[in-house]
């Protein structure tokens, strides 16, 4: 179960808002929550006005146009160095096509991801072997300080561009294009590499954006989607313009990949590009090569684009193969030793997992558990690693405090990478627990926008919404809260995967789809109140549009939040070998009767802890946990820790609850023996 935050957006604030805009009451009060309650900072939202600031308010930017035309004109042999990643494969190709265009005597390097991230010294010596006299990096190079006076020592030239922060020293270019240069005063500093590229191409052009964003801002939009940078402000104009574009496109690379990948129809969402286009673009740098992603969105004729399409779709499903070969044995492991669950930060470590795709697994488990995670890929003699957080429980910090066992680290808050020994994992994870010890761990958090009214239930305010679109970073698509809404109905849909509820809310009734929800498990039935947060949307049917809600979660009406968490908290810390008071132990011991009530709820199906949870009414939520971990030990029900799901076991002879040593050690105050 997640924490739910329902903002509260002033009233007087969004009644001003909409006098001073066109904007739609829910709209406004979506900007008010956001802290953007002014008709100044709504237009900054909006990016009304300038749309692109000037590309030469970037530091470095007229003098790496100026190099890179003269290169063009001089007949130069110019190499785009790019990186394997989404923003940088498309940020190679934006670039490199223009060049192409312009006539100049261009090629593209891109390292494959066993060369590691950025430049490095033998693909550099390579390019001079190849004749190239102008290296133009895009999405790197921020950091390439030996390469760089590599290059000058062999005769070449450089030109940075980067979007990466830099350190207090930068390396030694003709020229340094980064917003994040400490001496840059361009107004907008998240951009991501693509973004860079397409601000560098107006700037070739004059200052021009005309050319740039007629043929380019389709592949820039998916690069500002794909690398998670703000979308807002410049970024903002940059997606939303690129995903007209990339509806209409007519680069073959593109509308193949569009088609294979299943969102060629209707109208492109920045979810389509994040879901379904960015994820093979990647999976050509993690699973094949990075040059294959180029080439496609290269491709001139539609039979080769789609050859690489196919690629791209077959690397992809490797991917996600890899992730859940990944995850069964995390999986194994947590079934082996439960324990591995029960730590303030989540690390797990195997044999040569695929070093590609280990941050998305410790992503999807960090969603799962709502605990930090590092991931380690043991390679011999060498360990590398990954690891995810969220709220105030810094990665960077983490990795600082551990960094005398680190060979390699880097990262920010929310990410980051590591190398050490192999033999070290057992001091790492001692480290680390001994670093979150010292901290408040952060709860996995929902934000609502506010609290819907049944009035909000309308075509009219689901519409108004839309002007808030493209959603992404800095701009999440908004979710809304429903508290003490009545099951009126509940449908299974696509034999009972899917479920759609009709609810009656304050007396307006609408629809809601939970997906993935299976209508069996389900612990709504019918006449039960139930707390939702949900997208609102419109739904046409026969020409007929209606307002319809996708749930982002539930739970029944009644669970207090503030109990459960700290009820959850107490367990843990429990499961952690940490000393409780008595009476904190006392609350949280089940008696025989609440130890009744939850085995009769068992069935022989899983069913998710929680779910189970929400069928029973106001019992402590470590009592419950407790209960479930006496029903594993006496064999009365199996417990999977990793999928968070319980059921009842056959039973042969009669078991005496009374003999658990769990409930034993319990009732003598957590002392167990």
């Amino acid at each position: 179960m997640k924490k739910w935050i329902i903002r509260r957006p002033d009233a007087e604030k969004v009644g001003a808002l909409t006098k001073a805009t066109d904007l739609s009451r829910i709209a406004a009060e979506v900007l008010v929550s956001r802290g953007i309650d002014s008709a100044d900072e709504v237009r900054d939202f909006f990016g009304i006005g300038e749309e692109l600031s000037d590309p030469f308010l970037l530091k470095d930017m007229q003098k790496a146009a100026d190099i890179i035309n003269e290169a063009i004109e001089s007949c130069k042999r110019i190499c785009i160095y790019g990186d394997y990643d989404c923003d940088g494969v498309t940020a190679t190709v934006i670039l490199y096509s223009y060049l192409e265009n312009m006539g100049a005597d261009v090629h593209f390097y891109i390292p494959e991801r066993s060369e590691g991230y950025g430049m490095n010294s033998d693909a550099v010596r390579r390019l001079a072997e190849d004749g190239t006299e102008l290296i133009v990096t895009v999405d790197n190079g921020i950091s390439a300080f030996s390469e760089a006076e590599l290059i000058k020592e062999l005769g070449m030239e450089l030109v940075v561009t980067d979007h990466h922060r830099p350190s207090e020293t930068l390396p030694t270019a003709a020229a340094i294009v980064d917003p994040h240069r400490s001496d840059d005063i361009s107004p907008f500093k998240p951009l991501c590499g693509a973004g860079v590229a397409l601000k560098l191409i107006a700037a070739m052009d004059g200052g021009d954006y005309g050319f740039a964003l007629e043929q380019f801002s389709d592949l820039a939009a998916i690069a500002t989607i794909a690398d998670v940078v703000s979308l807002t402000g410049e970024n903002r104009f940059i997606a939303a313009r690129g995903l007209v574009l990339l509806e209409n496109t007519e680069n073959p690379g593109l509308c193949a990949l569009l088609e294979k990948s299943g969102v060629a129809e209707g109208k492109i969402s920045s979810t389509s590009v994040a879901f379904a286009l960015a994820p093979r673009i990647n999976a050509a740098g993690r699973f094949g090569s990075p040059t294959e992603a180029v080439r496609l969105l290269l491709s001139e004729n539609d039979e080769e684009a789609a050859e690489f399409a196919d690629r791209l779709g077959a690397l992809n499903n490797s991917r996600k193969e890899t992730e859940n070969t990944i995850l069964a044995e995390i999986k194994a492991q947590i079934e082996e030793n439960p324990a591995l669950l029960h730590k303030r930060v989540l690390v797990f470590s195997g044999a040569e997992w695929h070093h590609g795709v280990i941050g998305i697994v410790a992503a999807r488990l960090q969603e799962r558990f709502g605990k930090p995670v590092l991931i380690l890929t043991e390679e011999g003699e060498t360990t590398r690693g990954s690891a995810r957080s969220f709220g105030d429980f810094s990665v960077f910090e983490m990795l600082k405090y551990c960094s005398e066992l680190l060979l390699r680290w880097g990262g920010h808050s929310g990410a980051g990478g590591l190398t050490l020994r192999t033999e070290d994992i057992p001091l790492l994870r001692e480290k680390i627990e001994e670093f979150a010890a010292m901290r408040t761990m952060p709860v996995m958090t929902v934000t609502a926008e506010k609290l819907l009214l049944p009035a909000d239930l309308t075509v009219e305010q689901a519409d108004g919404l839309s002007v808030l679109e493209p959603h992404g970073e800095g701009n999440s698509r908004p979710i809304f809260a429903m508290l003490g809404a009545v099951v009126e109905e509940l449908l299974p849909l696509k034999g009972g995967i899917h479920t759609k509820l009709t609810l009656n809310y304050g007396g307006a009734r609408v629809s809601a789809l939970l997906f993935g929800a299976e209508t069996a498990k389900l612990p709504l039935k019918k006449g039960d109140r139930g707390d939702f947060l949900v997208y609102l949307e419109t739904n046409t049917f026969r020409e007929k549009k209606t307002v319809s809600l996708r749930v982002k979660d539930f739970r029944k009406s009644g669970i207090s939040q503030q109990k459960y968490f700290a009820a959850l908290d107490a367990y843990e810390k429990y499961r952690m070998g940490e000393s409780l008071p008595a009476e904190l132990l006392s609350r949280m011991t089940p008696e025989r009767d609440e130890l009744a009530a939850i085995y009769k709820l068992l069935t022989a199906e899983p069913v998710g802890m929680d779910e189970l949870y929400m069928r029973l009414d106001n019992i402590n939520f470590a009592k419950f946990r407790f209960s479930l971990d006496i029903f594993a030990e006496m064999k009365l029900a199996e417990v999977s820790e990793f999928s968070e799901t319980v059921r009842k076991l056959p039973v042969a002879h009669k078991v005496n609850l009374e003999d658990s040593t769990i409930l034993k050690a319990l009732r003598k105050g957590g002392k167990r023996g």
